[in-house]
């Protein structure tokens, strides 16, 4: 049986050609169309440290390297190091009313490493002052990163200066008479080498390393001691700490925790929001959550016959309606190239669509939808064809399946569905309340090897109720159909006709 998050056997293909299950799919309420990983843009929301839950502005963050300042993870399992309390002797050991002193230090719950094993005294607060090392070429690093700041912004000016060359227009009178800046300074008393206030000055450039002839030797300890790998840093723990690279175990300071991101997902097409979570890091809920599984029928393998070459074989399937209004299923043959392989895109120089071509529920909005969505794409998809090898055919029944709206308290109720529904009973074999299974007869092809993986295929159209409109305008929901390509990997061929 396949689950959500169990074996993919049940893959939808997106409209960019990529076969993915349902829940890694969103669904866009503005296109109408499934939306893979590939086909959203992924925008950083906000910072935040998943420990002390505390959130940073991006210049912040950006200044502290994406690291939290009070939380640190342990440099020898990479867990998360908690804060331990100690006693100190008392201040003065003649009073006898003194009390000990309460020292914190970091410990490793996991590993049991501690801030003592390489001799980091303990702190009277509990919420830091904890001393980091310095690294010793952080002065020669610093003057390498601001001389290739320096490059790109000259790189930067100079593309601007050849933009205005190809403009052809005089934007100044020196520009057009060829009088320039240190001319005009000359003629009038000025150095010519004078220096904008506004302009900042050019880094100094680092000095060159150089390779030394002399080379320390290497510790006689290295030749006649055995080497103890527990001593020794692995290549995990080395590039941790990238600046420093211990290369004993102790030379090992506590990292400072990276913090995590939540990001919001927006269509590529219409750059309208699939996903959105909240600011807050305590909350896991969504402001927008476009997922497929909640848009989209699911389906599901409850039984299937062994498959043999040529030979028909009973196969029943499940039908979910996750949503709160009743849609009906057709399933049709299916179409590998063509128009629903590919991503339409609008532009402004590319024709619009012919209008039997759009979904009707664009063309239903209000103008204010309809403004946003026509909005040209930031990335244009490019249409990729399925690359699924089918190698079943499916018998495609002539009547449809309708499912009613999904309802939470029918799943507790055994007292029967009260829907009148005349199903035909060689295709629906059983049903109760949103979900109905289908039988469907799948014959693999001939010539097929034995043990070959059996995968077949069929397009699902079902009626996709849109309610953006009703909450701008007190109006009845739009419908229309909606087709999605089904991949069903069935299992490996048992016999021959």
């Amino acid at each position: 049986m396949a689950h959500v998050v169990g074996p993919e056997v049940v893959k939808y293909a997106c409209t960019c050609g990529l076969l993915k299950s349902i829940s890694s799919l969103y669904f866009c309420r503005y296109c109408c169309q499934l939306r893979c990983g590939f086909c959203v843009c992924h925008e950083v929301d906000s910072h935040f440290c998943g420990k002390c839950c505390e959130n940073l502005p991006s210049s912040e963050a950006r200044l502290k390297k994406n690291r939290c300042g009070n939380c640190y993870i342990c440099p020898s399992c990479q867990q998360e190091l908690s804060t331990r309390i100690g006693s100190k002797g008392p201040s003065n050991p003649e009073d006898p009313k003194s009390t000990p002193k309460k020292m914190y230090y970091l410990s490793c719950l996991y590993c049991r490493w501690s801030s003592r094993d390489v001799g980091i005294p303990d702190q009277s607060a509990a919420t830091g002052g904890w001393p980091d090392r310095e690294n010793v070429n952080a002065n020669r690093l610093q003057e390498i990163i601001e001389m290739y700041k320096a490059m790109v912004l000259a790189e930067k000016q100079q593309k601007e200066k050849d933009k205005k060359k190809q403009r052809g227009k005089y934007l100044s009178y020196t520009d057009r008479t060829g009088v320039t800046a240190a001319a005009l300074r000359k003629r009038i008393g000025l150095p010519v080498d004078i220096q904008h206030s506004l302009l900042k000055a050019k880094p100094k450039e680092p000095e060159p390393a150089i390779a030394k002839e002399d080379v320390e030797d290497l510790p006689e300890e290295l030749l006649t001691k055995p080497v103890n790998l527990t001593e020794v840093t692995t290549i995990e723990q080395r590039l941790l700490q990238i600046d420093l690279q211990p290369t004993t175990v102790e030379k090992l300071f506590p990292v400072h925790k990276q913090l995590s991101i939540k990001r919001s997902l927006r269509c590529r097409s219409c750059e309208h929001n699939v996903s959105k979570p909240e600011y807050n890091p305590n909350s896991v809920k969504f402001k927008i959550q476009l997922f497929a599984y909640y848009h989209v029928p699911e389906i599901r393998i409850v039984t299937v016959e062994p498959l043999r070459a040529g030979r028909p074989s009973e196969l029943i399937i499940k039908f979910t309606n996750p949503t709160q209004h009743q849609t009906t299923i057709t399933i049709l043959s299916l179409v590998l190239s063509g128009d629903e392989s590919e991503v339409k895109e609008e532009t402004g120089d590319q024709p619009s669509l012919p209008q039997e071509k759009q979904p009707p529920s664009l063309s239903s909005q209000p103008s204010s939808l309809l403004s946003l969505s026509s909005r040209q794409p930031s990335i244009t998809i490019k249409p990729r064809p399925v690359s699924q090898e089918v190698n079943a055919d499916v018998a495609i029944p002539s009547s449809k399946v309708i499912l009613p709206p999904r309802d939470d308290a029918a799943e507790y109720d055994d007292s029967g569905d009260t829907h009148n529904i005349q199903d035909d009973p060689k295709l629906v074999v059983w049903r109760k309340s949103n979900k109905a299974f289908v039988k469907l007869l799948v014959t693999p092809k001939q010539g097929l090897a034995l043990n070959s993986e059996i995968v077949a295929g069929f397009t699902m159209q079902h009626i996709y109720t849109n309610t953006i409109a009703t909450t701008v305008e007190n109006r009845e929901p739009d419908k229309h159909d909606h087709n999605i390509r089904v991949f069903l990997t069935l299992g490996n061929l048992v016999g021959f006709d």
